[in-house]
């Protein structure tokens, strides 16, 4: 029952460059999840408008669902001391938000070209949808697979390996 209970440190990351990739996709959520909290009611209409299948249930559940994967996405980024099993739910937060991000940047350059603000910035910025935004959702996602691959919560984490005997 540890698994869900004790805190265990991060592991060690790969390299220094995983740590600075996960430090800079975690910067990128908490500013994209402050924007879009400040303005949260408008944040929810204009994922409305993008007129998703299921209607505005489906767009509020996803613009709720997102924010939350941003918010549960950090404690694995920031190499939080958490139980291994909320780290995995933290790991899988992080390629959940840029999931949604890809899925709605390509349903809002595919089929609805007349949206004017993609949403990264809730509506504080408008961003301006196109294939561009498309790219960075494909960012996020490489950003989220990086920082997975380097620091991948394994069950050996903080076990000494050992030595490979040697040859007579």
């Amino acid at each position: 029952m540890s698994f869900f209970r004790t805190p265990t440190p991060a592991p060690l990351p790969k390299s220094k460059n995983v740590a600075t990739i996960s430090l800079f996709y975690a910067v990128i959520l908490v500013v994209m999840v402050v924007a879009q909290l400040f303005t949260f009611e408008s944040f929810l209409e204009l994922i409305g408008t993008y007129d998703l299948p299921g209607g505005l249930t489906t767009a509020y559940t996803l613009a709720a669902v997102l924010i939350a994967a941003q918010v549960f996405a950090l404690p694995f980024l920031l190499r939080m001391a958490i139980s291994p099993a909320f780290r995995m739910f933290s790991l899988l937060s992080a390629g959940l938000v840029a999931d949604i991000w890809l899925f709605l940047t390509l349903w809002v350059v595919i089929v609805q070209p007349a949206v004017t603000n993609v949403g990264f910035l809730g509506t504080v910025v408008e961003t301006m949808p196109g294939w561009w935004a498309v790219c960075i959702a494909l960012a996020f996602g490489v950003l989220a697979t990086w920082a997975a691959w380097g620091m991948w919560p394994s069950a050996s984490a903080g076990v000494s390996k050992k030595a490979p005997a040697k040859k007579k």
